[in-house]
């Protein structure tokens, strides 16, 4: 067995976004979400850490190829959600709340399926930086 090394890549995004639940009061959301329930919404440069873990190659001394990995971060996180409405520009928040929790999870599942299943794969984002989200755990 080769040893097992973490690869990671970072990226950086900037987009919008209003917590809230359609079925809730003005008053409800704001109680709960604060001001990220901003009726005009808000922004956070985001912060992408997307780490890959696996076995070392014999022949390529990769784990993975770090331009392969660039290229599915950028096409399945910068491409699709850099200087967006997360809830007005990204389908996948359309029944969704963009919570950072949420957010996460989505950027996990489609960076999933781009990577060979021989892969592990985790996921963390900071929203600020004190807050981050991490998926998963």
């Amino acid at each position: 067995m080769n040893p097992r090394v973490a690869v990671y890549r970072k990226t950086t995004f900037n987009a919008a976004h209003k917590l809230y639940c359609k079925d809730w009061s003005v008053e409800q959301n704001k109680e709960v979400f604060g001001l990220c329930a901003n009726e005009n919404y808000h922004g956070h440069n985001y912060h992408l850490h997307v780490k890959v873990t696996g076995e070392i190659n014999p022949q390529t001394g990769y784990v993975i190829n770090l331009e392969e990995l660039k290229t599915i971060v950028q096409r399945e996180v910068h491409d699709r959600f850099d200087h967006r409405n997360l809830n007005l520009d990204c389908p996948e928040f359309k029944d969704l709340n963009p919570t950072g929790e949420n957010i996460v999870v989505v950027i996990y599942n489609l960076i999933r399926p781009k990577l060979d299943a021989k892969y592990d794969l985790q996921v963390r984002l900071f929203e600020t930086e004190r807050n981050y989200f991490e998926y998963p755990v």
